[in-house]
């Protein structure tokens, strides 16, 4: 009885969510970098503040031009700026300064 718990276990443990996305690192980078604008739109979502978590009760956003952002990450850490335009196909933002 034990030896079929464990079998169980691994299987649980295992399990993928989404029978229709791949659990090959290899894949998800394929689909990461060949996907097309409307799915890029929604890779490239942004946190938001707490105040504005509170009022929309979601987490994150996808970002548009005219938002308002703080950079957290890389050289320009810290630095606040409306967005410029946002570049889909590189996989980024340009702020103002």
């Amino acid at each position: 009885f034990y030896s079929n718990l464990k079998w169980l276990e691994s299987l649980v443990i295992n399990m993928k969510f989404s029978s229709s996305v791949s659990s090959s690192a290899r894949k998800q980078r394929y689909s990461h970098f060949n996907a097309p604008s409307h799915i890029r739109r929604k890779l490239m979502s942004a946190h938001l503040s707490k105040e504005l978590k509170q009022k929309h009760s979601v987490r994150a956003m996808p970002i548009r031009k005219g938002d308002e952002v703080t950079v957290v990450r890389g050289g320009s850490k810290g630095a606040n700026g409306k967005v410029i335009t946002v570049y889909r196909k590189r996989f980024c933002i340009h702020i103002e300064r």
